[in-house]
């Protein structure tokens, strides 16, 4: 049962647009969805930086590669375990106030990181990066949906979701190059340089919005009750289990098929091939949410079935890295407007909920990844991929009334 004390952040984009000239329903305030799109590439950035600078951040702080690949690890757990309850707790702040303070929390984060020579301390720093994503990413979607008019909802989250892609094709590259030619604690302190020009451009381009009033908040238990959320929880679950498992070995496995010395060119193809995925579902996603859906899954697991058949012919493993970024390039902005739309005025419990499943898919992606590479060995990803997304289609096939439905509510 739906709160009739909140509005849904439809009704507040259609409100705010309609006390303005009726010339701006169609005009993007791209200053401010520019914005949340360097946010939500700071917080993938500082998730997966490490990843590149494993050899020297490991001579510095005195650990093992493994031990400091962990600082991954505790990013993600930061996020599992506070997104739920840091978003409930900060309900009712004002969205421009939440956001500042989430990037704050990356800034004092990568600091810490960059200038901390003791492990236990980089650990603390990368799980309050962890908790800041958290708060980040259940505030994002929300908020890129709130500054336009409806019909430019799927639009305006494609524009803030571009930082993801962005910041694994270029931004992991660049911070690696800026880490070897400098050092690794300089890569850390460009993204908290970033990061506070960041707070700048929101403090003067973002519009503020209210949080939700007092007595509105809607707890988990019947946010999951609403009808379409736990579909799209699901796919989301699994979805990214899917591509976790593979993306996070993709140097292994370019490795075992002998390109391991082109991994920088295939996530460079994977990254274009996000954008225009992006780009895609950004002109589309208002009328053809379940039909984009579809396709992304669709996409995923062809790039997979070829990459699992055909890895010794090295042209066609450049085709099914640029299908798989196809694919799961528009994936971040579908389940968000899903969700968002499914849970209507429990959108942000939905987007909590949805950020915590998506951490703790991309945790449990590389632990059995991991377990797959020891017991089946890396050809075992692709396939693994493939089977994932058999349940993936079966629920946004079933869930076409709520969660995914075939038209959308007042659409044509």
């Amino acid at each position: 049962m739906r709160s009739t004390q909140l509005p849904t952040d439809t009704a507040i984009a259609s409100a705010a647009v309609t006390d303005g000239p009726s010339t701006t329903r169609d005009r993007l305030p791209m200053g401010a969805l520019l914005a949340l799109a360097i946010a939500v590439f700071i917080t993938s950035l500082t998730e997966t930086l490490p990843a590149g600078l494993l050899p020297a951040m490991s001579a510095g702080l005195h650990t093992s590669e493994s031990a400091t690949g962990q600082t991954v690890t505790i990013y993600a757990l930061g996020t599992v375990l506070t997104a739920i309850p840091l978003s409930a707790a900060t309900a009712g702040w004002r969205r421009k106030r939440l956001l500042l303070t989430a990037m704050a929390g990356f800034a004092v984060a990568n600091t810490v990181t960059a200038l901390s020579a003791n492990y236990p301390l980089t650990l603390v720093a990368r799980f309050l990066a962890g908790v800041a994503a958290g708060l980040a990413w259940a505030l994002l979607a929300g908020y890129a949906r709130r500054l336009v008019a409806p019909h430019q909802e799927g639009r305006a989250i494609a524009i803030a979701m571009a930082g993801i892609p962005v910041a694994l094709s270029l931004g992991v590259p660049a911070g690696t190059f800026l880490g070897q030619v400098v050092s690794w604690q300089a890569a850390f302190l460009a993204m908290t340089a970033l990061t506070l020009v960041l707070l700048v451009w929101i403090t003067v381009t973002v519009p503020d919005h209210p949080g939700q009033r007092a007595g509105g908040k809607i707890p988990m238990r019947r946010t999951l009750r609403v009808p379409g959320v736990a579909p799209v929880l699901f796919v989301t679950l699994v979805f990214v289990l899917a591509h976790t498992i593979l993306y996070a070995y993709i140097a292994t496995f370019l490795h075992h098929i002998g390109l391991g010395g082109r991994t920088d060119a295939a996530l460079l193809v994977f990254g274009i091939a996000s954008l225009a995925g992006i780009w895609i579902v950004g002109t589309f996603i208002h009328r053809h949410l379940r039909t984009l859906t579809l396709a992304s899954a669709v996409l995923v697991g062809v790039g997979a079935a070829v990459l699992g058949a055909f890895s010794g012919i090295h042209g066609l493993v450049y085709v099914a890295t640029a299908l798989w970024g196809l694919g799961w390039g528009g994936v971040p902005t579908l389940l968000q407007t899903a969700a968002g739309r499914a849970g209507g005025g429990a959108a942000d419990a939905a987007q909590a909920m949805l950020v915590t499943l998506w951490n703790a898919a991309m945790a449990a992606g590389g632990i059995i990844g991991g377990l797959l590479l020891h017991s089946a060995g890396a050809d075992a990803f692709p396939w693994t991929v493939l089977v994932l997304l058999v349940p993936v289609l079966v629920v946004v096939l079933a869930a076409r009334t709520h969660g995914f439905p075939a038209r959308r509510a007042g659409g044509s």
